[in-house]
């Protein structure tokens, strides 16, 4: 059995999105592997972003090693990817009424966003019967790999004993009693150390200091891009950005996007720039200007003008719009495909910690929790058991969010990563 490992940390160090934990994390994550897990040292990719003589776990360096470890596992074998770091939401900007969706994505250290259109494209060719476990310690991961059933979501946390638990699929609106975020902490909490040194808490009065979110905000990831292009960017410029940046090597709902945006300018050229619907004349008058410069260097002449050429034709959202999927499901990820375990519930955010002010103990709260239930739990753990272990721990620690585990039915009672 080939056992194949991803561990992404992202501390983007000395910028506005700098977070502390994530290495540590997966470092943590790296020594589990090899001494619980039984996995090779040479069988381990680890990716970090304060380790500069290393790959670099940029969006294309990401998706390039990926795509090799899942060629390189078939029926039986084990594959698990750990993320650590910033998940993002990047709303509508095409300006049409209907397109009021957001894209999902994770922040890889140069920015270039990997988004649910990405991941499906690599997870579509994971062969069947590979046991695939996927670990976002970040936000706004839940639709990460699209197809999955919501196992354990909401708050509610009863257990009743007869296979997956279908009163967990609640939904958060159900409930009144959860503070979204991480900001509000319980009273009565300090910090002491398990036996590795990293902090759990117990009882006594403590101030929530040395918190952070990892949800990057639009504003935020539009300050960053503004940097490194070098010019403004504003909430509906920031897909043109990305591709500015990156080109073909963006995500592929960034050049959907481009391309979308490119006959839209080529109609109103051939056009007389006067016709359109009442929603493009809204649009253009926004973002019209902005685009149009972007687009000036780009021969947008021929009937079909496609400044992003490597665009697949399928298993991506086409339309141009966020958040959408593929319509055929056959385009989707099989629905035995994977386990995925998210750091929080849609409505809140995933914490990255240092409660102690040392940044060399700071960890993200979902990957915290994961390696002090797996040091409880001498044999294996199910996902299921994982998930409902950490959220109580969390809930015990002060912190008000929510992991949650997508999967099959048939993935819910199977060991965590996998059995040894």
């Amino acid at each position: 059995m080939k056992k194949r490992a991803l561990l992404i940390g992202c501390n983007y160090a000395g910028t506005k999105a700098e977070l502390h934990g994530c290495v540590n994390d997966v470092l943590r994550m790296h020594k589990s592997l090899l001494e619980k897990f039984e996995f090779a040292e040479e069988d381990i990719t680890v990716m970090i972003d304060t380790d500069k003589s290393t790959i670099q776990p940029t969006g294309v360096n990401i998706k390039k090693t990926l795509a090799r470890l899942i060629s390189e596992v078939g029926p039986g074998d084990v594959l698990f990817l750990h993320y650590s770091g910033h998940g993002t939401q990047v709303p509508a900007e095409t300006g049409d009424e209907e397109d009021d969706g957001l894209d999902e994505a994770i922040v890889p250290c140069d920015l270039n966003l990997l988004t649910d259109d990405d991941f499906r494209l690599l997870f579509k060719k994971i062969k069947d019967g590979v046991n695939f476990t996927f670990v976002s310690d970040s936000c706004h991961s839940g639709g990460l790999i699209d197809h999955e059933k919501e196992q354990i979501v909401g708050i509610d946390t009863r257990n009743s004993g007869k296979g997956p638990t279908r009163e967990l699929q609640i939904s958060a609106d159900d409930e009144n009693v959860w503070e979204e975020g991480t900001r509000n902490f319980s009273a009565d909490l300090r910090f002491s150390a398990d036996d590795e040194g990293w902090e759990e808490y117990e009882d006594f009065d403590f101030s929530p200091v040395g918190f952070r979110d990892k949800s990057l905000s639009i504003e935020t990831l539009a300050q960053m891009l503004a940097e490194k292009t070098g010019h403004e960017v504003k909430k509906g410029s920031i897909r043109t950005s990305l591709y500015e940046l990156f080109g073909d090597n963006a995500s592929p709902s960034v050049k959907v996007f481009v391309n979308f945006i490119a006959k839209r300018l080529h109609r109103r050229k051939t056009e007389g720039g006067e016709s359109g619907s009442a929603h493009e004349h809204n649009f253009f008058g926004k973002f019209g200007g902005f685009l149009k410069h972007k687009f000036d260097a780009l021969d947008l002449d021929g009937d079909d003008p496609k400044p992003a050429d490597d665009v697949p034709s399928s298993g991506v959202n086409l339309s141009g719009y966020a958040g959408k999927k593929p319509q055929n499901v056959t385009e989707r990820v099989a629905d035995e495909t994977g386990i995925l375990v998210s750091g929080c519930m849609s409505s809140e955010t995933s914490a990255d910690a240092n409660p102690s002010g040392d940044t060399s103990k700071a960890y993200g709260a979902l990957s915290n929790a994961i390696q002090l239930v797996l040091q409880k739990k001498k044999g294996f753990v199910s996902n299921r058991d994982l998930v409902l272990e950490t959220r109580k721990l969390l809930k015990k620690q002060g912190f008000t969010q929510h992991p949650c585990l997508y999967c099959s039915d048939a993935n819910v009672s199977r060991p965590f990563i996998c059995n040894f």
